[in-house]
């Protein structure tokens, strides 16, 4: 699968940077649990197929890096076999001030073991908190 693929490749970066080193971990339950409820607005997104809305909700780094056709090829090749959402369970957050390849900032990676109708996956999101004080996903994979 091709775009799936292409898919990890954009945005799995940002994800497996998130959990590279521990050491750089910053416990701030206020910022991991304000990263988390935004994870779960966008999955909402996700999990409606409003895919454009999900890429315009973006961080910036994000869609400089995923063009917006690029993403709407892909991600119904990713979304679409796992079926429609029958349960979502947050399992882990972390706060970080840093990550691999990405300038020092606050980011959260949320976790959540979820099942589909067809499947069960895990969901990693990474959000980055951005200048205008928001959380927006910076990396999503589903796996």
């Amino acid at each position: 699968m091709k775009m799936q693929s292409l898919s990890r490749r954009t945005v799995l970066a940002a994800t497996a940077a998130a959990f590279a080193s521990r050491a750089a971990f910053a416990q701030d339950p206020g910022k991991e649990a304000a990263g988390a409820l935004a994870a779960q607005g966008w999955l909402v997104l996700l999990d409606r197929k409003d895919w454009g809305r999900a890429w315009e909700t973006t961080g910036s780094v994000f869609r400089s890096k995923v063009p917006l056709g690029t993403w709407m090829d892909a991600i119904p090749k990713v979304r679409d076999p796992l079926g429609t959402l029958v349960e979502r369970k947050q399992v882990e957050t972390a706060y970080k001030t840093s990550l691999q390849g990405q300038p020092d900032g606050e980011y959260v990676t949320a976790v959540f073991n979820t099942k589909f109708t067809n499947r069960e996956v895990a969901e990693v999101l990474t959000l980055v908190h951005e200048p205008d004080g928001k959380w927006r996903v910076t990396g999503y994979s589903a796996q």
